[in-house]
């Protein structure tokens, strides 16, 4: 949905959570009041955060790249979560996915990603060229930043990297034949 669409004079805003807040509070459960006005100041706190980052980074801009600021912001957890949230993410789910995994720690791959259970398979990559495979990539962490850069997957699944599946293969023959042994030349003097 686009910006324009979704535009809200911050008047109106007021007025309509005044409203709700005062449904809340004539139910009359002291609980269900603290618990909305708890979850308004959540909410404001959230957005404020992310509209101070964003902020931030344009200040930090003046003379360079539009595209390098905007990279950065993209790059940025809370900033890409709440364009998210509101559709407004100028990035395709399979972009945000690898900006996602580019901030975990154990490197791994995307196997495949079924956009209709949101199930998204990856694989350890290899990590030191030496064909032994790198460990699983801490589960937490990855679904941690997948939540905020690409929310639309909600599960994960990790395979062992393809060196771990398949070893390689050691061919262990006989030497092949030699021509007789030289002599060696021994010192003058040594039996």
């Amino acid at each position: 949905m686009s910006a324009a669409a979704r535009t809200l004079d911050a008047e109106q805003a007021g007025r309509r959570i005044d409203e709700v807040l005062e449904r809340v509070t004539a139910a009359g459960d002291p609980k269900g009041v603290a618990a909305a006005e708890e979850l308004v100041r959540i909410l404001m706190d959230f957005y404020g955060a992310g509209l101070a980052r964003i902020i931030d980074g344009l200040r930090a801009a003046p003379g360079r790249e539009t595209a390098d600021t905007l990279d950065e912001l993209l790059g940025d957890e809370l900033v890409s979560s709440l364009l998210v949230l509101h559709d407004l993410h100028p990035e395709d789910t399979g972009t945000r996915i690898g900006r996602a995994l580019a901030a975990v720690r154990d490197p791994v791959e995307v196997v495949t990603f079924d956009e209709s259970t949101g199930t998204l398979r990856l694989r350890a990559t290899d990590t030191g060229g030496c064909g032994c495979g790198g460990a699983p990539a801490a589960q937490q962490q990855i679904e941690n930043v997948l939540a905020c850069f690409a929310p639309e997957v909600t599960t994960v699944e990790q395979e062992p990297g393809s060196a771990a599946r398949e070893p390689a293969l050691l061919q262990i023959g006989t030497r092949p034949p030699q021509a007789a042994p030289a002599t060696r030349a021994t010192p003058a003097g040594t039996p």
